[in-house]
């Protein structure tokens, strides 16, 4: 038998079998996928960006007005905090915003066509990206319990 026939007839050419590669390739491509993953997990915490800023959805409790449901939209554009409640038809612009950082109190002030709501509220699970929103809500007709999650 010829060697090309040998080498054609042996295990390593088998279809099922891998052929072999030096074993430096092998660690070096473990090395690459490794670096790429740590990359890109830390450009993923990196553009976290404001505490606040995104879309939260929760509940108000008790609210007659307005039902107990509530979608909050903030933005932060460098200066200010700046959203709507409820966006829609029945939208309630935010009049003004602030956040503490020293113990992540937020305080939300809204005007809707009659009635004049403050939420203050305190930032919970800020490590995490579904960080949630707690305190309570309060308008001149009443008030109650407020919790928001960031989605």
């Amino acid at each position: 038998m010829s060697p090309r026939a040998e080498t054609a007839m042996s295990p390593r050419r088998f279809w099922l079998l891998p052929p072999r590669r030096p074993a430096g390739a092998r660690r070096g491509a473990g090395r690459w996928l490794a670096a790429s993953l740590l990359a890109a997990a830390a450009a993923a915490v990196a553009q976290e960006g404001h505490p606040l800023k995104g879309s939260w959805i929760g509940e108000w409790e008790s609210n007659e007005t307005h039902g107990e449901a509530v979608l909050v939209v903030l933005d932060w554009d460098g200066e200010s905090i700046t959203g709507v409640i409820n966006p829609g038809t029945d939208d309630i612009p935010i009049t003004d915003a602030a956040l503490d950082p020293s113990d992540w109190c937020v305080r939300i002030e809204a005007e809707a066509e009659a009635l004049s709501y403050v939420i203050d509220g305190r930032i919970e699970d800020l490590q995490l990206p579904s960080r949630r929103i707690v305190g309570t809500w309060r308008h001149d007709d009443g008030g109650g319990d407020f919790e928001i999650q960031r989605q």
